[in-house]
């Protein structure tokens, strides 16, 4: 049975660690967040991710997954190193590597046998190379040590059983003893049929940047058509349904909305454009796209402009803070842009989430107030803002919306709902391209 350390608990650390232990291998999952790793001990999971705590508890009561805060034990132990720590983006685009090669140094002074290093992080094209050359710098062949580019195709919201029933699994490296240990490890996945992809370490990093700017791509574009829909009357709920049936499209992220956010797409579409340039190979379409989607969450702003000539002293209740709906995650929400433009022009804002209030209060402190619930948000404001498609925002009682607002007015940014229904309670209903 295959030890692993797995460096970083964070989403995609976190379903590795679990998927892993569930596949029989033993897994040591290291973070240096002290708290996070006590409530993992004990079970708790700190984020939101269906599916993932029953999966823990189920792991941790089998004996095969610990979390520690001990780096160098994991490492000495470890037969197979996956390194799953942040990348965030910085000013420029360049996503911050630093914990990569701080990570890189570690293994280095600390490995006592021949280990793989596995790459889940996602690193710019050269990194993987950059890693082994480290590596080699300080073991100088005691040791056999090499790198497998490993990336992940995992999405918030259903992280876990993205990792369990993957589409496909790439492995880039040179060295085929590190290949074939990934392979043992992976063996399930073989055995399930699951497409292998073996390339080198450049083209497995470059295939995660062009995956997720492949994504952000179709969410722009369909935004894009929402806004010439909602200009010549057309309807991009149906626009997308047919478009989406055309197998060489697919139907998935074809769904308007306030704009694309979250950990992975803002941040690898701006490091893959900067990469293109300073490589001298820009990408225009992919710079299009990072400009489209601050467009739309402008749009987003100018829609409920139109509605009052002043918001000043307006109360306007917003639905849905996470990036999407099934997490908690508020990196790069399109709700944060929009909140801070309501507060600049004077408006009482009113939020609730499901599951993201406690991120909400940590970027907006007492400058805003966060509902109990739904209603409580909705109690005398002049209007709703959806900006999240979480599921009980389809099934709210419009009845008792009426009744305590002061003004019937929905903003509908992810077009959730059913527009004949808050109309026919009196209520104007403003969708996105509809």
């Amino acid at each position: 049975m295959k030890k692993v350390a797995v460096i970083g608990a964070g989403y995609a650390g976190l379903a590795v660690s679990i998927g892993l232990a569930r596949c029989n291998a033993m897994v040591r999952c290291i973070d240096i967040d002290e708290k996070k790793i006590e409530r993992l001990s004990q079970g708790n999971v700190p984020i939101h991710e269906p599916e993932m705590e029953g999966m823990l508890r189920r792991q941790l009561a089998d004996q095969r997954l610990t979390f520690s805060t001990d780096m160098i034990a994991g490492i000495m132990e470890a037969d197979i190193i996956f390194i799953a720590v942040g990348t965030p983006g910085q000013e420029k685009g360049a996503p911050d590597v630093t914990a990569i090669f701080s990570v890189t140094d570690t293994i280095a002074q600390h490995i006592r046998k021949d280990v793989v290093v596995a790459i889940k992080s996602t690193v710019p094209p050269g990194t993987c190379e950059a890693v082994q050359t480290r590596l080699h710098d300080w073991i100088r062949g005691t040791y056999a040590c090499d790198v497998v580019a490993n990336p992940e195709f995992l999405r918030e919201g259903r992280a876990l059983r993205d990792f369990l029933e993957p589409d496909r699994i790439v492995l880039g490296g040179t060295d085929e003893r590190a290949i074939t240990v990934m392979q043992e490890l992976y063996a399930p996945f073989v055995a399930a049929g699951v497409p292998f992809y073996m390339t080198d370490w450049r083209t497995a990093e470059m295939i995660k940047y062009s995956a997720n700017s492949f994504l952000a791509m179709k969410v722009a574009f369909i935004n894009e058509i929402a806004r010439l829909c909602d200009a010549v009357g057309a309807d991009v709920t149906v626009v997308a349904e047919a478009l989406g049936a055309d197998p060489r499209i697919g139907n998935q992220h074809l769904s308007p909305g306030p704009g694309y956010g979250g950990s992975c797409l803002p941040k690898d579409t701006e490091a893959l454009a900067l990469s293109a340039r300073q490589a001298g190979a820009p990408l225009a379409i992919v710079e299009a796209v990072i400009e489209s989607n601050r467009l739309q969450q402008k749009y987003v702003v100018e829609k409920i402009k139109r509605e009052w000539s002043n918001l000043q002293g307006l109360c306007i209740a917003v639905y849905g803070l996470a990036f999407k709906a099934n997490t908690d995650d508020m990196r790069e929400s399109p709700a944060i842009p929009v909140i801070d433009w309501l507060l600049a022009e004077g408006v009482h804002v009113r939020v609730y989430d499901p599951q993201a209030m406690n991120q909400a209060y940590e970027i907006w402190g007492e400058r805003i107030q966060y509902g109990m619930d739904a209603y409580d948000a909705a109690a005398g404001a002049h209007a709703l803002v959806i900006l999240t498609d979480w599921q009980e925002f389809t099934e709210l009682h419009v009845d008792r919306l009426e009744r305590i607002m002061a003004e019937k007015v929905i903003f509908d940014f992810r077009n959730a709902c059913e527009a004949g229904i808050w109309r026919r309670h009196g209520f104007r209903y403003i969708g996105i391209g509809v």
